[in-house]
């Protein structure tokens, strides 16, 4: 089962399927007009479509060539293919404009914290599962100027916008918000998956890529008119926020922002936050960043 921050694949060999050459599985974030070039429905296994010796399977459904979007996507490489200088060299400007936009998008353009967070993350392939490329914060919470820039970074954003409440979504969530919210002086609500809370509570499920899960909170930890944050490590889908924020909202708190350590400026699922903006301090690092 699939959650937030996962990868389309739930396990090489359907990837591989119809593609015995493909040994070496990548996953990556990027732009549809950088690999693929054909109609791609989505499908693990179906639908792969092979450009320069890659094959290229997509977690979402890409309708035209040529679409600007951003997509969670694995990258097999056929053991005879070896990149080109060319194609090193577009890898390398690819990662400079991100970089770019990423500074220009959360407003922290020249900001030296953010290279010390971003290379403070570590890159775990094939982990909880085959296929997943982790993004390991762990190491981040080791360090403790990265980790003070992490918390620093929200607590300048978010201490004169009035928040009454930060949310933070189980577990990894956990680590930043409760410093966000002493250092602004807000309450910290945990959001919780099942079976994890004692009171009475308010639930809302949400669907994952193969299943459901949901997420708890206690009825009256907010109120009508709280301001809230919805913090976690990590964004993909949008998911678990889209829950997160329903949840708030229906305890009549306003939902001003979602803010995650890790993610994309165009989060794939930005539709289903109800147009809440979603503040992001880094881009998924990859093997060898």
């Amino acid at each position: 089962m699939l959650s937030d921050g996962d990868s389309v694949l739930e396990n090489e060999s359907q990837l591989l399927d119809g593609h015995p050459a493909a040994i070496t599985v990548v996953v990556r974030w990027i732009m549809v007009t950088d690999y693929i070039i054909a109609e791609c429905d989505g499908g693990v296994g179906n639908g792969a479509e092979c450009d320069g010796g890659r094959v290229v399977v997509s977690s979402m459904s890409v309708k035209n060539k040529g679409q600007q979007c951003w997509i969670f996507s694995a990258v097999a490489h056929h053991p005879g293919h070896k990149e080109t200088p060319q194609e090193i060299s577009f890898q390398r400007e690819r990662k400079e404009k991100r970089k770019k936009m990423f500074a220009a998008e959360n407003g922290l353009r020249g900001d030296p914290r953010l290279k010390g967070i971003f290379e403070a993350i570590r890159v775990i392939p094939h982990f909880p599962k085959p296929g997943i490329m982790f993004q390991d914060i762990t190491t981040l919470l080791l360090n403790h100027k990265a980790f003070k820039d992490t918390v620093d970074i929200f607590v300048d954003r978010y201490k004169d916008m009035g928040i009454s409440v930060v949310a933070g979504i189980e577990a990894r969530g956990f680590m930043f918000g409760p410093s966000i919210a002493l250092a602004i002086g807000a309450k910290f609500v945990p959001l919780r998956k099942p079976g994890k809370l004692p009171g009475e509570l308010i639930s809302e499920s949400y669907e994952l890529e193969y299943g459901q899960d949901r997420l708890d909170m206690h009825v009256g930890a907010v109120q009508t008119g709280d301001r809230a944050v919805v913090i976690d490590d990590l964004v993909a889908t949008g998911g678990t926020l889209s829950a997160a924020i329903k949840l708030l909202e229906r305890m009549g708190a306003e939902v001003v922002e979602c803010g995650c350590v890790i993610g994309l400026p165009e989060v794939k699922g930005q539709t289903r936050l109800k147009g809440k903006p979603v503040y992001i301090l880094v881009e998924p690092r990859e093997l060898g960043d």
